[in-house]
């Protein structure tokens, strides 16, 4: 076994790549003009498919993958085969579908090819739901409490915007819900479910503030927001 194709390196991968595209139909031939592989299928339509090896899905196997797009008429990104890790992240098989690759996941040592994705044009299903939360949540906050890029803080939802309301309003004692709720939306909701342990009820219609609320309420008003 030559060096270059020994077990963990990227041309391992090549033979497995080779039966399989030979199984669809086409000849295949390696190091074609910087391409890992090169395969033709004549007749009509004729084809040209170029597939790129790598150990790992990594962007610059994507982007080798963009530059392939102008010459052939499939792509295929053929990554080593593991159990775990970004090639089977369903963000990364959809990333593949949405550029119109294909992606196979190759194991050497067994011969054996998965297809991940065809490639295929490819319009993912957008989802309601999803949709509508993004808009409720973005018109539900009072201004833009939170620059974007922030990962070391409590993400500044709406939800929490109104917490920290109801707390600001117990600082100074107890109080009813309706005291609490006056300019603040859903504050008996919010009091009641209780979501950060930030308040207690004193008596029936009555809540007061935790330390825990206490401190949420001070580093807060440290930050600013």
């Amino acid at each position: 076994m030559s060096s270059s194709s020994a077990p963990g390196s990227e041309a391992a991968l090549y033979a497995p790549v080779k039966r399989f595209l030979e199984g669809r139909g086409y000849d295949v031939k390696g190091e074609v003009c910087g391409c890992d592989a090169v395969a033709l299928r004549t007749g009509t339509p004729s084809s040209i498919v170029v597939a790129e090896l790598k150990l790992s899905l990594t962007l610059e196997l994507v982007l080798q993958g963009v530059d392939r797009l102008a010459a052939a008429d499939e792509v295929w990104l053929a990554v080593a085969a593991a159990t775990r890790g970004r090639v089977r992240d369903r963000r990364a098989i959809r990333l593949c579908r949405l550029l119109g690759f294909g992606l196979l996941a190759v194991d050497a040592a067994r011969h054996r090819v998965e297809v991940l994705a065809e490639p295929a044009p490819y319009q993912p299903r957008k989802s309601r739901k999803r949709r509508e939360y993004l808009v409720r949540e973005h018109q539900a906050r009072d201004g833009d409490p939170m620059a974007g890029g922030s990962s070391c803080l409590p993400v500044m939802t709406a939800h929490r915007q109104r917490a920290l309301a109801c707390a600001a309003r117990l600082r100074g004692g107890p109080a009813t819900v309706a005291s609490v709720a006056a300019g603040t939306p859903r504050a008996g909701r919010i009091l009641l479910r209780n979501v950060y342990g930030w308040f207690e009820r004193e008596r029936r219609g009555v809540y007061r503030l935790t330390e825990v609320g206490e401190r949420a309420l001070a580093a807060q008003e440290m930050r600013g927001t």
